[in-house]
């Protein structure tokens, strides 16, 4: 829901030319559905309870409204080269590629694993998506500095802040 927000306040105050024609979420109950209603933009909730087969419902909502780019923010399942190949696929990752990449490196995971590594520094990956999980082209990283206290609570809530302002940068270079 997070990254929504950032990017609906960005292109109403002009600070990246985009138009927000739809969001997809596998999720019942992601906040990113009801901020979508808020601003009037077209949600729906694709997963395998809903549909047959959830890419090939996705890819036809993305041909149905025009889409160029596709942004990925908590979205755990991986795209269809069907999906990837056919349009501009950008994520945001919660660490510093291609470090706490891959299958199961996501959200607290990759945050738990860089404490227990006792890494001096993290941050956050904004990058193309291919067939791969967390494989593409790096588009921007941001990286902080971990507190001698730092738990894995408090960087992602540290990483989410740095999150917003990547987004926001790594879509202005792409």
């Amino acid at each position: 829901g997070s990254a929504l927000n950032v990017l609906y306040k960005a292109s109403k105050e002009k600070v990246l030319d985009i138009n927000i024609s739809l969001l997809i979420s596998n999720n019942t109950n992601s906040p990113a559905l009801q901020n979508a209603d808020k601003y009037g933009i077209k949600n729906y909730l694709v997963n395998s309870k809903t549909s047959e087969n959830p890419d090939a419902k996705i890819y036809e909502l993305l041909k149905e409204n025009d889409c160029e780019y596709v942004f990925l923010s908590g979205y755990m399942k991986k795209l269809s080269p069907e999906i990837t190949n056919n349009f501009k696929v950008i994520n945001t990752h919660p660490s510093l590629l291609p470090k706490y990449g891959g299958a199961g490196m996501y959200g607290k995971f990759v945050h738990e694993a860089v404490i227990k590594n006792k890494e001096p520094i993290s941050g956050v990956t904004i990058h193309e998506v291919n067939e791969i999980y967390d494989d593409g082209k790096i588009i921007l990283q941001k990286e902080l500095t971990l507190n001698a206290n730092e738990t894995a609570q408090s960087l992602e809530k540290r990483i989410k802040e740095l999150e917003k302002i990547a987004i926001l940068e790594g879509l202005k270079l792409y």
